[in-house]
C-alpha cells in the first residue's frame, strides 16, 4: 500500500493499514520485535499477531513450526496494552522480512487468537487453501479439540491475507480462543497434541500434492 509522507493511515477500528504506519509511531526493541527463522522449507508458520498482542500465539507457531518449518513472528513486547496499538489486520500484514518469507514457501500458516465469546473452546479455520484447512480441522478433532471450517466471522479469505501470500496463493489460518491458547501454553503436553495434528495435516497435504 503507498503511504504518503507524514501520513499515518489506521482502519477505522484504529488498527494501523501497513507496516509503514505502525514503524513510524512505534520502536522496534521497545514496543515490538521480530523472529525470523528461514529454514528453507515450502511451508512458513507465521503470528503476525505475537508476543503480547494475541497472547500465546508466538508459542502455538513455534511449536508447530518445530526445527524443519520456517518461522516468522511479530511480538508486542508490553503486555496488557490495547489491542489495536500493534495489531495490523492480515489483508494489511506487509512487513517485509515476513513477505519475502511466505512468497518464498509454497504455502502458509497463520497462527492468531481471538476473543473467547461465548465459545473458549474452538477453533476457527481458514484461508483459501481449503482442502489443507479442512485436513487440519479433522486432525485437530481426532486429537481431541473442536474445530470448524465455515460459520464463524473470521473466514481468511482475502487474497492479501498474509497466509494466503505464499506461491501456491492459497494458505490455512487459525484463530484459537484466549481460554485455549493459555490452557495449551500451560500443558506442554496438550501443547504438543495440537502441533502434532497440525503438522500430521501439513506432511499429509504436501505429500498428496507432491511438494513435500
Amino acid at each position: 500500500m503507498n503511504r504518503s509522507p507524514g501520513i499515518v493511515r489506521k482502519t477505522k477500528d484504529g488498527e494501523y493499514m501497513a507496516f509503514a504506519d505502525l514503524a513510524a509511531e512505534k520502536l522496534q526493541g521497545v514496543d515490538y520485535d521480530f523472529l525470523v527463522l528461514d529454514r528453507a522449507s515450502n511451508v512458513a508458520i507465521v503470528a503476525p499477531h505475537g508476543g503480547w498482542i494475541e497472547h500465546a500465539t508466538s508459542q502455538l507457531a513455534t511449536a508447530v513450526a518445530g526445527d524443519d518449518l520456517s518461522l516468522y513472528l511479530f511480538e508486542g513486547l508490553k503486555p496488557k496494552r490495547p489491542h489495536r496499538e500493534l495489531h495490523i489486520p492480515s489483508e494489511y500484514f506487509d512487513e517485509r522480512q515476513c513477505v519475502q518469507l511466505v512468497t518464498k514457501a509454497q504455502l502458509a500458516i497463520g497462527m492468531h487468537g481471538r476473543a473467547d465469546g461465548d465459545d473458549p473452546e474452538t477453533i476457527w479455520l481458514g484461508g483459501l487453501g481449503k482442502e489443507l484447512r479442512d485436513a487440519i480441522a479433522v486432525a485437530l478433532e481426532a486429537a481431541g479439540f473442536k474445530a470448524i471450517t465455515s460459520g464463524h466471522r473470521l473466514p481468511g479469505e482475502h487474497k492479501n491475507n498474509i497466509c494466503n501470500r505464499g506461491i501456491g496463493r492459497a494458505g490455512v489460518q487459525l484463530e484459537l480462543p484466549k481460554t485455549l491458547r493459555d490452557a495449551l501454553v500451560a500443558d506442554p503436553e496438550r501443547r504438543a497434541l495440537f502441533s502434532g495434528a497440525v503438522r500430521k495435516a501439513i506432511s499429509g497435504h504436501l505429500c498428496k500434492n507432491g511438494t513435500a
